[in-house]
């Protein structure tokens, strides 16, 4: 229960301080003036959530109700930031997953014991591009959405040739994440119903 706890208080709990530390000034600099005419500076959040689909769940329950958790926020806060008109004053939260597994310190536990498991990796550089590549879009582009990092560089950055990424030069890395996403949408979507401000009751 306790790694269960931990693990909470880090992925849900933690990404809810931090935005909630950091809004003010993120909203302070989406509003504030232009650096030159005509400009909003804009502000971005961007966590590393995944997009929702059943299969993510399978297998990893526990963390996958962290994680889903940080999408719900990055979903959730979106709609906000689009209903108290933020989000054409350049304020947006976005989600960003890998598409194929990354090198890192978490993969490093699979390729002490087996070297061919790097075949499967691209390097982070990937992820650090498409990163970039949210900060340039309008912020209405990103706002809300749940982005893998090859398809969203495909989409809005135009590359389609993501072999300079694979940890093993000419290797054809595994899609871990799936081609189509489902739509999370629905047809009431802007049925608020009655507003309350339920920290006030």
């Amino acid at each position: 229960m306790k790694r269960f706890q931990l693990m909470q208080r880090v992925n849900v709990e933690g990404l809810y301080g931090v935005v909630q530390e950091a809004l003010p000034h993120l909203k302070a600099r989406a509003g504030g003036s232009a650096e030159s005419a005509g400009e909003r500076r804009g502000a971005r959040s961007i966590v590393v959530c995944p997009p929702i689909y059943s299969r993510f769940f399978r297998g990893k329950t526990a963390y996958a109700i962290g994680k889903v958790g940080m999408s719900v926020l990055v979903k959730g806060l979106g709609m906000d930031f689009e209903r108290e008109r933020l989000v054409e004053q350049g304020l947006g939260i976005a989600g960003l997953w890998p598409a194929v597994a990354i090198e890192s310190a978490a993969t490093e536990q699979f390729t002490s014991k087996d070297p061919s498991y790097a075949k499967d990796l691209r390097k982070p550089t990937i992820f650090s591009d498409a990163v970039l590549a949210m900060l340039r879009v309008p912020a209405a582009v990103v706002n809300g959405q749940l982005e893998l990092d090859e398809d969203f560089l495909r989409k809005q950055a135009g590359i389609t040739d993501f072999s300079k990424y694979s940890v093993v030069p000419g290797a054809t890395p595994r899609r871990i994440m799936p081609a189509e996403l489902p739509d999370l949408t629905v047809k009431e979507q802007d049925d608020e119903g009655m507003r309350v401000d339920s920290s006030r009751l």
